[in-house]
């Protein structure tokens, strides 16, 4: 196997020369396919952002990497079939950077951040021949989280003109869709309720993309106060020689008003 590398060239050879090598010998990497990897490829991506969100850029450094094998190992299977190899590749996300970013490679004079995104998506549109605007609410990808996925698909109806004038509109959805789940949980089934739910979850993002918050970035944020504010209900309690599991729900909820007056 080759040293290390000093190049970028070498580097993405070497690379792809021990992912060949782990395909004929390792009889786990033997046997995977695309479909047995895509939880690898997700979960690599999620401890990408992970590294992100705690500035540790020495675990960023490492989970890039794993990314990157997720890619090499993707292409290799596919240049086994004969398809195609990881230089078409990265060709062809070359091109595509090209393609849409015409302020840089082309004779154009685009300065805004605005006009760049909107020639972005332009570009995208035309790539992708004459799809409907039904097509590219169903080409977003189903693997996507929920709560991303679905700001997508509002934001690509938006683009069609099928959007409230203002965030007062979906205001008021909210309001309707949670009487609708509060109907549907007195009716008492669960199908109905699984679905008024997901209405309301659906509302929710709507407004969050109404006024421009990633609702996966806040949703996380909540969890992450929900997590602290219960340690500091749990210390409390232990302070106090107590037990959550021997508390009732009243005791909780008082010392979890004080965390809360705390802060």
């Amino acid at each position: 196997m080759k040293e290390k590398a000093t190049t970028r060239e070498e580097a993405i050879a070497r690379l792809c020369d021990i992912v060949a090598l782990l395909r004929k010998e390792c009889p786990w990497d033997r046997v995977q396919t695309h479909e047995s990897l895509k939880t690898c490829m997700i979960e690599e991506a999620y401890e990408v952002c992970d590294a992100i969100d705690r500035q540790d850029y020495d675990n960023l450094r490492e989970e890039l990497g794993d990314v990157m094998l997720q890619v090499i190992f993707h292409s290799a299977l596919e240049e086994e079939k004969g398809t195609f190899d990881i230089t078409d590749v990265i060709n062809d996300e070359c091109e595509k950077m090209i393609r849409r970013h015409p302020h840089i490679f082309a004779e154009e004079n685009t300065k805004s951040v605005d006009k760049v995104l909107e020639k972005w998506e332009n570009i995208k549109r035309s790539e992708h021949g004459s799809m409907s605007y039904t097509d590219e609410l169903r080409h977003v990808p189903k693997g996507m989280p929920a709560l991303m996925r679905s700001y997508k698909v509002q934001k690509k109806a938006a683009n069609a003109g099928f959007d409230w004038d203002d965030v007062s509109g979906a205001i008021d959805k909210l309001h309707e869709e949670t009487g609708e789940f509060a109907q549907a949980y007195a009716e008492g089934n669960p199908e109905h309720i699984r679905e008024e739910l997901g209405d309301v979850l659906f509302s929710v993002v709507n407004i969050a993309r109404f006024l421009k918050i990633d609702p996966e970035a806040a949703l996380h944020e909540t969890s992450e106060k929900f997590i602290r504010r219960f340690a500091e209900m749990e210390q409390t309690a232990t302070d106090r020689n107590q037990n959550l599991k021997d508390m009732s729900l009243e005791e909780m909820d008082k010392i979890w008003e004080e965390v809360k007056r705390s802060e």
